[in-house]
């Protein structure tokens, strides 16, 4: 029999560790126009994203990030401020995305993620599934970015069998 050992020293936040009602600032992040540019080049082509001039004729006034360059700055933050340290197994999916107010290059951006509910998974013993929103702010305290959704983490003490 062959016994397979995962290093877990690393971890910090187990699903018994996260507390509904708890929030945290996860850091900031400020996307340059060669980023916002390269991302909407490879990912959504569209002229406000890619053109300065463009844009100017646009709703947005001026060159803008892409809704999903703004949804992977944030994961970004959320990996390297919480998930690496924590027992992440990924997510089921989200519930709701709304982009609130475009995002321009040079804007800094700070992200706070809120533990909504937590639960023991019924299939899985050994998973707890927590559902979180995850609320993006501009430099000047302006809400750019709204996530609802949830997140699988392993727990440190696997329940039982719900009877």
């Amino acid at each position: 029999m062959t016994t397979t050992h995962t290093n877990t020293s690393h971890i910090k936040y187990w699903w018994e560790d996260l507390q509904v009602g708890e929030t945290r600032d996860l850091g900031t992040i400020t996307p340059t126009e060669e980023e916002t540019v390269a991302f909407a080049r490879q990912f959504d082509p569209q002229p406000f994203h890619l053109d300065a001039e463009a844009a100017k004729a646009s709703v947005f006034g001026a060159l803008s990030a892409s809704g999903w360059h703004t949804c992977a700055m944030a994961m970004r933050l959320m990996v390297t401020n919480f998930l690496n340290e924590s027992s992440s197994l990924g997510s089921p999916g989200l519930e709701s995305v709304k982009w609130l107010k475009p995002v321009f290059p040079g804007d800094t951006l700070r992200l706070q993620h809120t533990i909504l509910e937590k639960r023991p998974m019924s299939k899985r013993l050994d998973v707890g599934l927590v559902r979180t929103t995850w609320e993006m702010f501009n430099q000047h305290g302006d809400k750019v970015l709204y996530m609802e959704g949830y997140g699988m983490f392993r727990r440190r003490e696997p329940g039982q069998p719900a009877a």
